[in-house]
């Protein structure tokens, strides 16, 4: 019985402590209970100092009422000769009267319904939002930080360093130590350097700039120029700051010309995939397709209309639509340029003049369709989520993911179009019927078939192409007439019906354009790169691989 009486007695002084720690813990410190008072008042400084004393707290529930605040969803009620701060939620009329549910400032316990008219609403001034904004954002970016996606860290990282503030030493320290992704660990070390940079002693000064200099950091770059040009800075943080400018020069040289190296390598593959068709139709069947621009369009607005396709019927697996769209683009540019040759080219075989205008005025007719049927204005084509965003590969670096499928995809293209061409029957009998037309035909090869399965596939290339310009331009009727041109003096420079030439000359011309461009702009460059070609073909007016062409009857 005194055993039983033992433990009852220990399990009442447990539940008593227990009671009065929770009360401890929720009861408000004297000086939050004088901010929330302040809060009320009418003095703009104390109410500003109010807020800082809650903002200092990094209690999160605190850091909820001052969003509720800056939302203007604070009230004050008076109840006893008491005034209580209350945070509104939904409102509603009941009768004549207008009523509003409230919870607790502080542990959100709903308080019922009450009138509207019982309540004062607590303003927020511009000084007072300015003031919660520093302590909310600077909440939002510790959860960030602790985010288990490296991008949403990395940005964090990335806005604590522009932010610079002092405060957030502690928070960049306790992060770093716990960071494992190469690309985190850089952000978050270019922030503590920045923030040291801006509010260290000397001492620190001079080590961050050298830190700053050794990471690459181009957001440095403006604060290192200043603390060079300091004069009340130390002869050791001018030096300091000075070497590290110098490093990050280098290191601008070095990303420049990978980052042009890799769009030059993007243009080229652009370039490649249009020209590729091209090749094949002007190259091998001697026919000049002015009209190849638009059957790229009308891949692009096949990828266009298998996108909304998608996005009507099968949301959920929206990103697959890309997958889709690459064949049907293909089969579709391949079915319009099967109907031209069997329709009207066939009858024009050995006559470049007539079928240069025949085709420029199919381009005509299929642009007008384009217009009448998808409208003037250019249309939308978002790219899956697995084409968003892009790989770093070195500081200031970044290669898109959807500039790298282009490259991708024109490899793909030319190693299957050299299988195709010469490792197949097909290829044979394409070759053939290219060099001797009649002693193809004595032999019981098809030309007609050869022909028209022929003029398909470059079609079909030239669909793939727009396919892939959607990830990276707008979407027209006039798409083409942006890369005819320069498709054609692809073809022209590397050689007619040469693949190894017409590779050559897109990585040449894309490169060069790239690399003239930042010097004369697009405008000079392209006639730059024009004027090159000309003089080019003066010296090689066979390109940089003859070849024999193909003498085609009429």
């Amino acid at each position: 019985m005194r055993y039983r009486l033992v433990v009852l007695l220990s399990l009442v002084a447990w539940l008593a402590a227990a009671a009065a720690g929770h009360a401890a813990t929720t009861a408000p410190s004297p000086e939050v209970t004088q901010a929330l008072a302040d809060l009320v008042g009418e003095d703009a400084d104390r109410r500003e100092a109010a807020v800082t004393v809650l903002g200092q707290a990094r209690d999160p529930k605190w850091l909820q009422f001052l969003r509720a605040l800056r939302d203007g969803g604070v009230y004050a009620r008076t109840r006893a000769g008491t005034t209580e701060l209350v945070v509104g939620g939904t409102k509603a009329t009941r009768g004549d009267q207008d009523v509003i549910d409230i919870v607790g400032a502080y542990d959100r316990e709903p308080l019922g319904t009450v009138p509207l008219a019982e309540l004062k609403e607590v303003p927020a001034d511009r000084r007072l939002r300015l003031t919660i904004k520093s302590f909310v954002d600077a909440d939002e970016t510790r959860a960030q930080l602790a985010d288990p996606d490296p991008a949403v860290r990395r940005g964090a990282a990335v806005k604590l360093g522009n932010q610079a503030e002092i405060a957030a030493v502690a928070t960049v320290e306790a992060a770093l130590q716990k960071e494992t992704d190469r690309w985190v660990r850089h952000a978050l070390t270019e922030a503590l350097g920045l923030i040291r940079l801006a509010h260290g002693s000397r001492e620190q000064r001079v080590a961050a700039a050298r830190t700053l200099g050794e990471i690459h950091s181009g957001s440095a770059r403006e604060a290192l120029g200043r603390l060079a040009a300091d004069p009340g800075a130390s002869p050791a943080e001018r030096h300091a700051a000075t070497q590290a400018i110098r490093r990050l020069e280098r290191w601008s040289l070095l990303t420049t010309t990978v980052e042009t190296v890799f769009q030059g390598a993007s243009l080229a593959s652009i370039l490649l995939l249009m020209a590729l068709g091209l090749a094949i139709v002007f190259g091998l069947m001697g026919v000049i397709n002015m009209a190849h621009g638009e059957l790229m369009a009308l891949g692009a607005y096949a990828t266009f209309v298998v996108q909304n396709w998608f996005r009507a019927t099968w949301p959920d697996r929206f990103d697959l639509y890309f997958g889709v769209a690459l064949p049907v683009s293909f089969l579709v540019a391949a079915a319009v340029g099967l109907v031209l040759e069997r329709g009207v080219i066939r009858f024009l075989y050995g006559r470049p003049l007539e079928t240069l205008l025949l085709t420029w005025g199919a381009s005509l007719i299929i642009q007008q369709g384009l217009r009448l049927w998808f409208g003037a204005a250019n249309v939308d084509v978002s790219s899956p989520s697995w084409l968003s965003g892009g790989v770093p590969v070195m500081v200031d670096v970044t290669l898109p993911y959807n500039r790298v499928f282009i490259i991708g995809l024109a490899t793909v293209s030319v190693a299957a179009t050299y299988w195709l061409l010469f490792r197949t029957s097909a290829g044979l009998r394409i070759r053939a019927v290219t060099q001797n037309r009649a002693m193809s035909s004595c032999l019981g090869v098809r030309a007609g078939v050869v022909d028209a399965t022929t003029f398909a596939f470059g079609a079909g290339l030239a669909g793939l192409a727009g396919c892939a310009l959607t990830q990276i331009g707008n979407v027209g009727p006039s798409l083409g007439q942006n890369y005819i041109v320069d498709s054609f003096m692809v073809v022209v420079t590397g050689g007619v019906g040469k693949l190894a030439g017409t590779i050559l000359a897109a990585a040449g011309l894309g490169g060069l354009t790239k690399g003239i461009e930042p010097a004369f702009g697009a405008v000079f460059g392209k006639v730059a790169i024009l004027v090159g070609v000309i003089l080019f073909l003066q010296r090689r007016p066979a390109g940089l691989f003859a070849t024999r062409g193909r003498n085609a009857e009429a």
